[in-house]
């Protein structure tokens, strides 16, 4: 399906000089990591010639989306690694005009849930952000990474807000 997207953006960029859509989101969280960034590498490739940009997920969100049940997932599943997280930034910046976002796992599940029933981990986030700022020799408090937030519903303010302050610039709500 993707395939197809991209091939309608690029004929209408050839047309119009512009890219048809601003990004496509691309969740390969159930396939191994090293195939995730593999496919999400040769995507990005095209869609970085068109000033597109990529939202690719990684780790496991919980709960249950578009048929795909992760409610009964390992708990350590559902929070991603700074190493992860750097495996996938390091892949995608080699890239040139590269404009991604990763979805990073920090405890947020999809679906509908009443505040209280999420147990968020934004300092994930944070320690990703040092942690990769460190490897590429940032100033202490830079922010390399643009996090997207998914399954964001029944988030405590507080968690949200702690997620933005460490990078996040989009949040998806059900």
């Amino acid at each position: 399906w993707l395939d197809g997207l991209l091939s309608a953006d690029e004929r209408y960029f050839e047309r119009q000089g512009e890219p048809l859509f601003s990004s496509h989101m691309l969740d390969l969280s159930e396939e191994p990591l090293e195939e995730n960034i593999e496919i999400c590498t040769k995507y990005l490739e095209r869609m970085a010639k068109m000033n597109l940009g990529l939202e690719m997920e990684l780790g496991i969100t919980g709960g249950e989306e578009d048929g795909v049940n992760n409610e009964n997932a390992k708990p350590e599943d559902l929070y991603s690694k700074p190493e992860e997280i750097w495996q996938v930034y390091e892949a995608l910046s080699k890239i040139p005009n590269a404009n991604f976002t990763i979805a990073a796992a920090f405890g947020n599940v999809h679906g509908v849930y009443s505040p209280g029933n999420v147990k968020l981990d934004p300092e994930i986030l944070g320690n990703s952000q040092k942690y990769i700022a460190a490897k590429l020799g940032l100033p202490a408090g830079s922010k390399p990474v643009k996090f997207v937030f998914h399954g964001g519903s029944g988030s405590d303010i507080k968690d949200i807000r702690q997620a933005l302050e460490y990078g996040v610039i989009k949040m998806n709500i059900d």
